[in-house]
């Protein structure tokens, strides 16, 4: 009898160790995201348990656009959504960031995100937008880099329309206030600046760019990347569940939202996003570097394949 339950006892502790052995195998990243609808797939593969069933141990962290530069560069976060230009900047200038996932891909149908005007200012066509003060979340983003590629394709010199940097949540009050005459802005901030009635007119800008363009990707440190390769390769898998989901499943995936962005019911319910794809292509990259290149903001050779990890 003795001897049996030596057995059992063994057996549980045995199952214990490997418990922990497996817990202490999932692999921890804080990831940093920014509060758009955007980044949904990130959200959903969190909550679903995506992340999880591939031995990801995954937080959240709700972040304004351009924080988690610092972040990734600490060692704070080891995985942060940022601009696809802004990736590129800081490969310019010295930083070794790769890009792990895509997100949102932009197309021409793109209604998501663009110029929304304030009620009272005249904007019926591009040339109108000079002289004018335009808020957008972050100088040289991804939201910034657009649109003076949309203007420039329009014949109009961007260099005549002032830009103002204001973080998302601000954008509406600054129009509203009459600092800006129109604001740069996406899903669900859009949605309730038009139903606050602070601007209606809203210009899609995604219809003269370029189609398949990634606004924003998730990238990392290389070093980091290196080391935790399988890792890498479970969250763009994760992410891509995420996104099959968030196609298949609207509603859960905005529950899954809500979970990390609080919006009231009626907000929360209208929230959309673009076509995401876990995938991004170096000739998709190259399509920011010449946009770039032409607005003068890089100044170096680049390799635009070098900058996916593998």
């Amino acid at each position: 009898m003795m001897k049996h339950n030596y057995r059992v006892w063994a057996a549980i502790a045995l199952w214990g160790l490997l418990g922990i052995t497996g817990a202490q195998a999932q692999t921890k990243i804080l990831l940093g995201v920014a509060p758009a609808g955007e980044f949904i797939a990130a959200m959903v593969a969190r909550e679903q348990g995506f992340f999880k069933k591939r031995g990801l141990d995954v937080d959240l962290q709700i972040m304004p656009p351009g924080a988690t530069v610092p972040g990734l560069q600490s060692g704070s976060l080891q995985i942060g959504a940022v601009g696809t230009p802004t990736l590129l900047q800081t490969s310019d200038s010295g930083l070794d960031f790769v890009l792990v996932a895509g997100g949102a891909i932009a197309s021409k149908t793109d209604v998501n995100f663009g110029l929304l005007v304030k009620n009272g200012v005249v904007i019926d066509k591009p040339q109108d937008f000079v002289g004018k003060k335009i808020g957008t979340p972050g100088l040289e983003s991804f939201f910034h880099v657009l649109a003076r590629e949309w203007l420039t394709i329009n014949k109009v010199d961007h260099k005549k329309v002032t830009f103002v940097e204001v973080p998302f949540p601000q954008l509406s009050d600054v129009m509203k206030a009459g600092t800006v005459d129109a604001v740069l802005t996406t899903e669900p901030f859009k949605s309730r600046t038009i139903e606050a009635g602070v601007g209606t007119k809203f210009v899609a800008i995604a219809a003269d760019l370029p189609d398949g363009l990634p606004p924003f990707i998730y990238a990392a440190r290389r070093d980091w990347t290196v080391a935790n390769a399988s890792a890498v390769k479970a969250f763009r898998e994760a992410l891509a569940e995420g996104i099959r989901f968030a196609d298949a499943n609207p509603d859960a995936a905005r529950a899954d939202y809500g979970k990390h962005v609080k919006l009231p019911p009626d907000a929360l319910a209208k929230v959309r996003w673009n076509k995401m794809n876990a995938i991004v292509t170096p000739q998709q990259i190259a399509l920011w570097d010449d946009m770039m290149r032409r607005q003068g903001m890089l100044k170096n050779p680049g390799d635009v394949a070098r900058l996916i990890a593998p």
